[in-house]
């Protein structure tokens, strides 16, 4: 199944075919009354920590850095992405953070991250749970004990 997940500045004006609009910052955007921004959610845990955003913000990690240690933060608490899955099934999902750069955001890699859970657990969703039982129907000589 195909899914669509937008990326957009927070900053930006909203927009019917936006969706789901999830605010995906531990800190709310500076000047931006919640009444305009049009939020389906504030959903933090998805967001990077503090410290690791901070670290990156200085410039005490590379961008490459930052990526390798925010996909561990999301690999260790891979229930934090259960509420964006959701959306992200009911139709168009749209992460916002206030960050200038989208593309070297945490939003890429967040958007990654949902689509590779959605699409394990779609596939997990087609193959079966379990073989079929028949020991019940064979004989002691391991035959089908019923006539054809």
């Amino acid at each position: 199944m195909s899914y669509d997940i937008a990326l957009k500045r927070i900053y930006a004006e909203p927009d019917t075919c936006d969706g789901a609009r999830i605010l995906v910052d531990r800190l709310w955007p500076r000047g931006m009354p919640r009444e305009r921004l049009e939020l389906t959610d504030w959903y933090r845990d998805a967001s990077p920590s503090l410290g690791l955003s901070r670290q990156l913000r200085r410039g005490e990690i590379s961008g490459s850095v930052f990526a390798v240690r925010y996909r561990g933060e999301l690999r260790d608490a891979p229930d934090n992405l259960f509420p964006l899955m959701r959306h992200a099934r009911r139709g168009r999902l749209t992460l916002l953070s206030a960050t200038r750069d989208l593309e070297a955001s945490h939003l890429p890699l967040l958007r990654q991250a949902i689509l590779g859970a959605l699409q394990q657990e779609d596939a997990e969703d087609t193959s079966p749970s379990s073989p079929p039982c028949y020991l019940g129907l064979l004989d002691r000589d391991g035959q089908n004990g019923h006539d054809s």
